[in-house]
């Protein structure tokens, strides 16, 4: 799992495996050692919502999905979803959940896990 975060926004993309785990266990959860502490990093499938939702507690970002998409989306053709979240002191978070694609550049690490790309052409 991959996340970004920059400003009021924050990105998560999770790979084939990640997204089948997600579906199987209800959730897949990460972490980042830091010198005896950790942050951590979840996505999590939630009844009683209909969009995209995240809470900071305990260090761990966890980005709250629907059940019903995240039992569908493993077989699905959608990329991801997106959300913007109206914090408790009126300012918007953006959320975005998205499928791991292969990077279409030269990459060193190991990407086999990853959706394939599809703005990537083959030669026949």
């Amino acid at each position: 799992m991959k996340i970004r975060i920059q400003r009021n926004s924050i990105r998560f993309r999770l790979t084939r495996s990640e997204v089948a785990l997600l579906k199987k266990n209800g959730s897949h959860r990460e972490q980042t050692a830091f010198n005896g502490k950790s942050f951590g990093y979840a996505v999590a499938a939630k009844e009683g919502i209909t969009q995209l939702e995240a809470e900071f507690q305990e260090d761990t970002i966890t980005l709250f999905l629907p059940k019903t998409e995240s039992e569908k989306w493993p077989d699905s053709e959608q990329v991801g979803y997106e959300n913007k979240m109206v914090l408790k002191d009126g300012q918007l978070l953006n959320l975005l959940l998205e499928k791991d694609f292969v990077c279409l550049d030269e990459r060193t690490e190991d990407q086999s896990d990853q959706y394939p790309n599809p703005a990537a052409t083959t030669k026949t």
